[in-house]
């Protein structure tokens, strides 16, 4: 088999051989055809979170080994399992489920291994869809995507659970409502069109790029503000008609977060999902005088997997927009999500 590797934290990937892996037990091996590239995949390379305050999150922390391939947005066919793997065919094609937890804590056992405190993550600890096999610990995170084009269906697994487990943190929300999106990259993108399967007509999009607002609007978005103007609070106030209930910040970083703080109504709910990192300051007593929540969201459980798969099927889910190119070009699309020339997202095929 081939990774497409990190070996050293901030340097060109590099091309690795390695045996074929062979299943024990229950395990599932998936030869990869498809595989987004992800923010986090930029955060993984580069090898440290910034937390705030001057501290770092290292990969190290994560229980990261180098060299390790990167690449959570899996889907690939079946070639080998493990004598105690049920229901599992060679020849399927499967996305995969990436946010592997311990598998027996009771996070994981409640169905939200994507919490667990021991994480074991395919493109994070385990190696990822930048090579050419990925080892699944059982056949139960193999989720069949119908007809659903290859290409957007392997995106799903984490720019779609990730926006549909947002999503549910502000229910309920009457959809006719304004909901903010702070970012229009690939994952923001992803969510204009989540939230139009789940019924909502009424998105405000702010970001700095100008091709990604006429995307967004493009899209279906009501309103795209450039995050580089003035008085952005009151730019997306006035779109909403006064202060909103909801918003979602993709980049999150102090001035995004902040914006989008203030820019909700009393009991109004801002879910942070981008890693971009810093702090925010709060004023306490101002958190009382206009309560607000602030919730985090980290990507999403197999059964979300399963329901946004399920509105895929049903046509319900449009797709994103996807360029697809060669799994020798990994490096150069991480390149191009870093300089933020991406509508969309990049999906590596072979």
């Amino acid at each position: 088999m081939k990774l497409w590797a990190i070996v050293e934290n901030g340097q060109p990937l590099q091309c690795l051989e390695r045996p074929d892996p062979q299943p024990k037990g229950s395990e599932v091996v998936v030869a990869v055809t498809h595989c987004g590239v992800c923010h986090s995949d930029l955060h993984f390379w580069k090898g440290e979170y910034d937390l705030g305050g001057g501290n770092i999150l290292r990969l190290a922390d994560r229980g990261v080994q180098l060299p390790r391939a990167p690449g959570h947005e899996v889907l690939g066919t079946v070639v080998a399992f493990g004598p105690e793997a049920e229901g599992v065919a060679v020849g399927d094609r499967r996305v995969v489920f990436p946010w592997l937890g311990c598998g027996t804590c009771e996070v994981c056992v409640s169905g939200n291994e994507n919490l667990c405190l021991k994480p074991c993550a395919v493109g994070v600890v385990r190696d990822g869809g930048f090579g050419s096999h990925v080892v699944v610990p059982h056949p139960k995170y193999l989720v069949d995507f119908g007809h659903v084009d290859p290409a957007v269906a392997a995106t799903l697994a984490c720019s779609g659970i990730t926006t549909y487990s947002a999503i549910k943190k502000l229910q309920p929300l009457d959809p006719k409502l304004p909901i903010l999106l702070v970012g229009a990259g690939g994952v923001g993108f992803a969510a204009i069109r989540m939230l139009q399967a789940m019924g909502h007509t009424n998105i405000i999009v702010v970001d700095l790029s100008l091709e990604k607002r006429a995307a967004a609007i493009a899209a279906g978005a009501s309103h795209a503000i450039d995050g580089n103007g003035d008085n952005v609070v009151q730019a997306v106030q006035a779109a909403a008609g006064g202060p909103l209930m909801a918003a979602m910040d993709f980049v999150n970083i102090p001035s995004t977060a902040k914006m989008a703080l203030e820019c909700l109504g009393k009991n109004g709910k801002l879910v942070l999902i981008g890693v971009g990192g810093g702090e925010l300051p709060l004023s306490l007593a101002g958190m009382i005088f206009r309560p607000r929540q602030i919730i985090g969201s980290a990507t999403g459980s197999l059964q979300d997997l399963i329901d946004v798969i399920a509105l895929a099927k049903s046509g319900k889910l449009q797709p994103v927009p996807v360029t697809c190119v060669p799994k020798d070009q990994a490096f150069d699309a991480m390149m191009r999500l870093k300089a933020g020339t991406v509508t969309g997202r990049i999906v590596l095929e072979g």
